[in-house]
């Protein structure tokens, strides 16, 4: 161990220059660095880095952090390197010499942490390498970053990753720490079997991120609601914006361009030196949106994402909760915004019915998706239904849409009933259009064809006009109490969950859409704002002086400083290093080597 790192705590304020570990950080660092293995489950934003990071300088020798992503490993080690660790990657971007170079410190057992794709640890060559730093004890820990790529069942699977159960075989004196952002009881329990965790102790963080503001609206113009959203509340800010399909990201990219926005498209359909392009943009350049399908993210390190935006309904609950976790990793207001209609949950489960898995990968897709149409249709707190999927109880946030401005309902039960028995007396054959008329009595030409001008249910339904009766009918199919028949045009047909509400054994309430004038003023007169009280000009020119360091030594911004600490910085006005270096996120390394620098723009401000 480092004779100058004395404690944990000297290691956060001297190295990553904080005073204070939040939440479970300490319990974690102190367990890991005497030797235990651990299964950390802690939200994105909340420094899941530093509970490895921190034991890797306090015990004596290498940690080995498994990451896969290349992007990641390069930011990691960028911010980990100006803050004096001696750390590196080794990966396929490296060429030969940097590479060779990399492994002669490896083996010299000189840095402090490595970072290495899954792939390449389980080499041969490198496992005997592994093997000599074990034999001269020289081999610290073992982190296994983005955990839930062990999981079967989610999207982020690599199969590179089961392989990693051989870790405590072969070194079973090493500690290991497995770590993710988002995982449900089922997935944590896939993490601990797979990577034999079984007996490592579980630190499990409250899922909450107070700072983002959840917002689900109901589809009418998509597009046009998005760009709404994003010129009324971060029309200059970083933000991603996912879609479903790789033609929809490309035509979405290029409206937003179209209407004045920065946007760039990234899908695995593009070639790997654009999406290369496109993501090194979106990391070191300020006010950049990224349109993209769920191949981007997973590793995503950038501190100041505004916000981020659904234009399809994600796949499910805990994929919705860690896409969304990609806003505000620096503590401050973010957003969450989604559009979504009844057509949506339609086509995740037919993709869900025609994907290539077993019949129990497909019921718990179902499942998922079920859990999230709950979620996108409650009428309550949005942030409690999302706390719920992960086992924690909360109460109402005040932060969310349904909590800011309570959404209207209105008692559907009768309307739901009459429209259930519509889709029976017409034969179960019927798309929603058709039966819209019947149920108001409008004797169309397909009607009359048909003779359903002489059933029971022919205008029962008069009193409601056709937007509303669409919305029961939407409803109804996210509900699942009648089923689409792609193969016969849209048919709808009664399911064994109609039942119920047939019988009259339950009710059927619908949130009613509040009056546009309302969500304008609401906006406004919640808008998150930047803190008050900060001189602007002088967070500005600080942010110039920052961007222009970080394409100097070519690092993301982020890594030079968080907007948090230029905040801080801008807000406090430090006149000497002494009191510079008691600003949250300035270590001794940053101190001493942009402290004059920041002192001078400050001054210079005024």
């Amino acid at each position: 161990m480092p004779a100058k790192y004395t404690s944990a705590l000297h290691v956060l304020e001297h190295v990553f220059g904080y005073t204070a570990f939040r939440g479970e950080q300490q319990a974690v660092v102190e367990h890991v660095a005497s030797g235990g293995d651990a299964l950390v489950l802690m939200p994105t934003g909340g420094g899941k880095s530093l509970c490895y990071q921190v034991p890797a300088l306090l015990r004596n020798g290498m940690a080995i952090v498994v990451s896969p992503l290349i992007a990641l490993m390069h930011d990691q080690v960028s911010a980990l390197v100006e803050a004096g660790v001696n750390a590196a990657f080794l990966n396929s971007s490296l060429g030969a010499d940097a590479a060779r170079a990399v492994e002669r410190a490896l083996h010299e057992g000189s840095l402090d942490l490595l970072y290495v794709a899954p792939e390449r640890l389980m080499t041969p060559r490198f496992l005997d390498q592994l093997d000599h730093l074990r034999d001269t004890n020289r081999l610290a820990l073992f982190a296994i970053d983005e955990a839930h790529c062990v999981s079967q069942w989610g999207h982020d699977f690599r199969p590179e990753y089961l392989q990693l159960s051989i870790l405590p075989e072969r070194y079973p004196s090493i500690p290991r720490i497995a770590l993710t952002a988002t995982a449900d009881r089922q997935t944590r329990e896939e993490i601990a079997t797979r990577l034999r965790l079984g007996e490592a102790r579980r630190f499990i963080s409250s899922f909450d991120r107070p700072n983002i503001r959840y917002t689900i609206v109901e589809k009418d113009d998509p597009r046009r609601q998005l760009l709404g959203f994003i010129r009324e509340e971060y029309p200059t800010d970083a933000g991603i914006v996912y879609c479903l399909s790789r033609r929809k990201v490309e035509e979405t990219a290029a409206w937003l361009q179209e209407q004045g926005l920065n946007a760039l498209p990234y899908h695995a359909g593009l070639a790997q030196e654009m999406r290369a392009e496109h993501q090194n943009r979106f990391l070191r350049e300020d006010g950049i949106i990224m349109v993209a399908t769920i191949a981007f993210g997973m590793g995503i390190d950038k501190p100041d994402v505004r916000f981020v935006a659904h234009l399809d309904l994600p796949r499910s609950i805990e994929g919705y909760y860690q896409e969304t976790g990609r806003a505000g990793r620096d503590g401050m207001n973010a957003q969450a915004w989604m559009a979504w209609g009844a057509q949506d949950v339609v086509q995740q489960r037919r993709m869900i019915d025609e994907s290539e898995g077993s019949e129990e990968f497909k019921r718990l897709g179902r499942n998922r998706l079920e859990v999230l149409v709950g979620l996108v249709e409650a009428t309550t707190c949005r942030r409690q239904h999302l706390l719920a999927y992960f086992g924690e109880a909360a109460e109402p946030c005040g932060n969310c849409d349904n909590c800011l401005v309570p959404p209207q309902t209105w008692d559907a039960t009768d309307a739901a009933r009459k429209a259930l028995s519509c889709v029976f007396r017409t034969g179960q054959r019927y798309g929603a259009g058709h039966l819209i008329d019947v149920l108001r009595g409008e004797s169309t030409e397909k009607v009359l064809e048909r003779g359903h001008n002489q059933i029971s249910t022919f205008g029962i339904g008069s009193e409601l006009d056709e937007k509303r009766w669409r919305t029961v009918f939407r409803q109804l199919v996210a509900r699942e109490l009648v089923a689409v028949d792609h193969e016969r045009y849209n048919a709808l047909a009664l399911t064994d969950h109609a039942r119920p509400l047939l019988r009259g054994e339950s009710d059927f309430l619908l949130r009613l859409s509040p009056e546009k004038s309302k969500s304008r003023s609401r906006r406004s007169a919640t808008r998150l704002d930047i803190p008050g009280g900060i001189p602007t000009t002088v967070f500005d020119q600080l942010r110039a002086w920052r961007a222009a360091t970080a394409k100097e030594r070519n690092v993301p911004a982020y890594v030079i400083f968080h907007d948090a600490t230029l905040r801080e910085i801008a807000v406090g006005r430090p006149a000497s290093l002494s009191e510079l270096g008691g600003i949250s996120g300035i270590g001794d390394r940053k101190l001493e080597a942009y402290g004059e620098d920041i002192l001078r723009v400050v001054r210079e401000a005024g």
